[in-house]
């Protein structure tokens, strides 16, 4: 090996496939927000959060062999996904009526700052596996990462509710 590219290679740069890809990510979705708008870019990463539930969906009712999950299934079942994809997400609520998430750590890291639309992708992942399984799901991300918040609360309400004020969120319902 060359003496360039030994030194080359010996350099201390923070480089490796995960942090790459988060910074594809992070990237992408600034430049989406940017040219097209929050909300815009919140729908295209939302089609792409959809068809990856589908696909972790199949595989946590294909491992544990049942055709539907229940709630306390899918209470877990969100938790795990985070955990394998290196975010913090954790149990503060589990009710007839709704499930309350925290978050102590984004799998996108310190990409995910200001890039609101990648939340997309949680409100989609935990809505088609909960509405897939249960019927309804309404997502609200109350605080997020990306928004400057110290960690992340969502609420995954099971059951819609009548107008009464309310806050807003994505629904998502059984196909």
């Amino acid at each position: 090996m060359s003496s360039a590219a030994e030194a080359v290679r010996r350099l201390p740069v923070q480089l490796d496939r995960d942090r790459f890809l988060r910074q594809l990510l992070r990237e992408l979705a600034g430049t989406l927000q940017e040219v097209v708008g929050l909300e815009q870019a919140s729908g295209f990463v939302s089609i792409v959060g959809q068809k990856i539930g589908e696909r972790i969906n199949e595989e946590y009712r294909s491992g544990l062999q049942v055709p539907r999950l229940t709630r306390e299934q899918v209470t877990q079942v969100l938790v795990d996904l985070k955990r394998r994809i290196q975010g913090d997400f954790f149990v503060i609520e589990e009710s007839d009526d709704r499930l309350v998430l925290g978050n102590r750590a984004c799998p996108f890291g310190d990409m995910v700052r200001d890039r609101q639309a990648l939340c997309m992708m949680t409100s989609n992942v935990f809505g088609l596996i909960t509405a897939e399984n249960l019927g309804y799901a309404r997502v609200v991300i109350e605080e997020s990462i990306a928004q400057g918040h110290a960690g992340c609360r969502v609420v995954v309400h099971l059951a819609p509710s009548p107008d009464d004020g309310a806050p807003a969120g994505q629904e998502y319902f059984k196909a």
